[in-house]
């Protein structure tokens, strides 16, 4: 795991968003154990406390569970998975629609703009697979 720290954020709030996109992309799995406190602090090179916060707080959200003895694993709720999934798309989206609307659109071009992306892009994913067969 490598994580580029941004100075603006606390670091265990980094370390929970990237476990979070871990799993909503897939690369954790429902039920996957999570590294240890001190192997997330030695391959990440910060101090184990931090690492413990993001972990007790991804377990106080109910997205990382203890297991007695054999430590931390992702949670095999697909319901919150997806809860996570849903909130990240949806900071993503605030933030595009924001700096879109600072650009100057208004909500029904940016709503066309999206769409024409969209389009754009399912055609070119459809052209690359054409050329592949």
């Amino acid at each position: 795991m490598s994580i580029e720290f941004d100075n603006n954020l606390p670091i265990y709030l980094q370390i929970m968003n990237h476990i979070k996109r871990q799993i909503v992309t897939g690369i954790l799995q429902a039920g996957d154990k999570i590294p240890s406190v001190r192997e997330l602090a030695a391959e990440l090179q910060i101090n184990p406390n931090t690492v413990q916060r993001a972990l007790q707080e991804l377990e106080r959200e109910g997205i990382v569970e203890t297991k007695r003895g054999l430590g931390r694993f992702v949670t095999s709720e697909e319901s919150k998975i997806m809860m996570i999934k849903k909130e990240m798309a949806g900071e993503l989206l605030s933030h595009f629609i924001n700096g879109m609307q600072e650009l100057g659109f208004e909500d029904h071009d940016i709503v066309s703009i999206v769409a024409d992306a969209v389009t754009k892009n399912e055609e070119s994913q459809n052209k690359e697979g054409m050329d592949r067969g």
